[in-house]
């Protein structure tokens, strides 16, 4: 009998006692235990049963559920022995971050007091009887939501304590999601602060420590060792390039086409590889996002569930904002190119803004980007001539369909705001209408230009960054009817972009940018000529002929910028 299809179950006693469908990452539990790492991290993308499985963890270990042979029985880590007699025997703390998605620090710092004072007020009974002092009883009646820096930093390894004390063995501490909150604090501004009192938190909980047996960490990113982990003891780290339990997270392609089968959809298959299929974890290939395939198994359609369930503000943030290269490079991701860079998965936040390389690791731990191959050797090498270490080169592409949708989606939303003022343009453009197109962009620019520029004080490459973004826009919305093209040189002193229509009774378009530059033009109307010049000194139009394309058919348009003010000269090749 099939099992129903459940969504979002992340509690592993619920999913079991539910019968409903789960599939068995039991030998996580066996792995982890067996590698004997005294804090492991592991990075995965979001709703890859992270969450599920810590859960897992705690049912299977916690003294709170000894006895449950109900919730493992027939699972494989029930078939040993040993690991029988395991289940249930240790003190475990068990909390999660995901919740912390906080706009400003001091509510970021009062919700995480709360959820630490909410791990005491479960264990209140170690007040009863001797096992405390008065002076330790004193301080676990201070650990309340109003507790200080000094108390909140120390709650975790006094806890321990205590309960090792208690129950005559050294605890197991489980974290969920932890990263969650330094997201937040990256994108609201507030990263500082929040560092510098989770450092003392991690310290205390994880280094200095003489109460734990072992600790298991999950998040998105992988943040860096100088950032909060300064203090460690070398915790072991698993990212997405790593290969340790490489299956224990996601779905194998073996696991989903079984429940394909199952679920009489085995037709269906290379649909749901073209859209699900893609995430690598080490030297595993073939990765799913579990999200995606349950609820296609229960609603047998098409959708872009994992990308729709959450927030990608993170993903926007880095690309909207950054600069020329990125920009360029997402262009190339989203018609289905590649990017060849090296990577530096200990992400920095507070550098995020000048680090490409961070940005892509980023995008890659979130699930956004999978590797594709390797450029020379996909592992660290010793370069003898140079007497250096030389860093893999990896080729990265979008994950999957599913992914691409979402990223149009977010380009296409970077100009909502501006009404229909963008749309308009568009239509503008493809009309031939000069007089509306300079109307439009106008407005356009005057309302996104922020979006792309969001510091302080006007950034001297924000004219740059809303250009980039503008030509993603473009990508994204002529796709259908025009195959677009980029042919640029560094520097910002020109950017062509040509429009190549798939259907051969619309025009072919040439756009050509170009800054105002007061030493060399003594205004807007020179700079526009002076792009202008550019596509008939570079003769782009004859690679439209080569193709076919009649001259007649070809329209040019140089556009000049200054600050938010846009004007754009139209020339059409028959005339030049």
């Amino acid at each position: 009998m099939k099992k129903t299809i459940g969504i979002g179950y992340q509690d592993f006693e619920k999913i079991r006692q539910s019968n409903a469908f789960y599939v068995d990452k039991t030998g996580f539990i066996k792995e982890w235990w067996e590698n004997q790492d005294e804090v492991t991290l592991i990075t995965r993308p979001r709703r890859f049963g992270k969450t599920l499985n810590m859960s897992m963890v705690e049912k299977f270990f916690s003294l709170d559920h000894a006895g449950r042979s109900d919730l493992f029985r027939g699972l494989s880590i029930w078939k040993e022995e040993k690991y029988r007699r395991l289940q249930g025997t240790y003190p475990v703390i068990s909390l999660s971050f995901a919740q912390l998605k906080e706009t400003d620090y001091q509510t970021a710092r009062r919700k995480l007091c709360e959820l630490l004072a909410s791990e005491y007020a479960k264990r209140e009974f170690l007040l009863e009887g001797t096992c405390l002092t008065e002076s330790e009883k004193n301080t676990f009646r201070r650990k309340t939501i109003d507790m200080d820096d000094v108390d909140a930093a120390l709650a975790l390894n006094q806890l321990s304590g205590y309960l090792s004390r208690y129950y005559g063995k050294k605890v197991l501490i489980l974290l969920d999601e932890y990263d969650t909150p330094m997201q937040e604090a990256y994108i609201n501004g507030y990263w500082e602060d929040l560092i510098r009192f989770t450092r003392n938190f991690f310290n205390s909980t994880f280094k200095t420590n003489p109460h734990l047996d072992r600790a298991l960490m999950t998040g998105i990113t992988r943040v860096s060792q100088e950032s909060i982990f300064s203090d460690f003891n070398n915790p072991k780290v698993v990212t997405t390039t790593s290969r340790e339990y490489a299956d224990a997270f996601g779905f194998s392609e073996t696991e989903v086409f079984s429940a394909l089968d199952e679920y009489g959809l085995s037709e269906k298959k290379e649909e749901v590889k073209t859209w699900y299929d893609g995430f690598t974890f080490g030297d595993q290939q073939d990765i799913y996002n579990p999200w995606s395939i349950v609820n296609y198994l229960r609603e047998k359609r098409i959708g872009t569930y994992w990308a729709n369930t959450s927030s990608n503000s993170l993903a926007a943030k880095l690309i909207r904002e950054g600069n020329k290269d990125i920009k360029q490079a997402f262009e190339g991701l989203l018609q289905g190119g590649s990017i060849n860079t090296e990577l530096d998965e200990q992400i920095v936040y507070d550098q995020l803004d000048g680090d490409e390389q961070a940005v892509w690791s980023l995008l890659l731990a979130g699930g956004y980007l999978k590797v594709a191959g390797f450029k020379g050797k996909n592992e660290m090498a010793y370069d003898w001539e140079k007497n250096v270490f030389v860093k893999p080169v990896y080729k990265l592409t979008l994950t999957n369909l599913e992914v691409r949708q979402m990223f149009q989606s977010m380009v296409k939303g970077w100009f909502r705001e501006t009404g229909s003022d963008y749309n308009q343009f568009v239509a503008a453009l493809l009309a031939g209408d000069e007089e509306s197109m300079n109307a439009y962009i106008n407005e356009v620019a005057q309302k996104a230009f922020s979006q792309f520029d969001t510091g302080i004080k006007p950034s001297k490459s924000a004219p740059e960054r809303f250009y980039h973004g503008f030509v993603l826009g473009l990508i994204v919305d002529l796709a259908p009817r025009y195959t677009l093209t980029s042919n640029r040189e560094s520097g910002f002193g020109r950017y062509d972009v040509m429009l190549e229509p798939k259907n051969e009774q619309e025009d072919a378009i040439i756009l050509e940018f170009k800054v105002f530059h007061p030493p060399k033009e003594k205004n807007l109307q020179e700079t526009a000529k002076a792009a202008l010049a550019q596509i008939e000194k570079k003769q782009y139009a004859a690679a439209l002929m080569a193709k076919g394309i009649p001259r007649e058919k070809i329209r040019c348009y140089g556009f000049a910028f200054e600050g938010k003010t846009v004007l754009i000269l139209g020339s059409h090749t028959k005339e030049q």
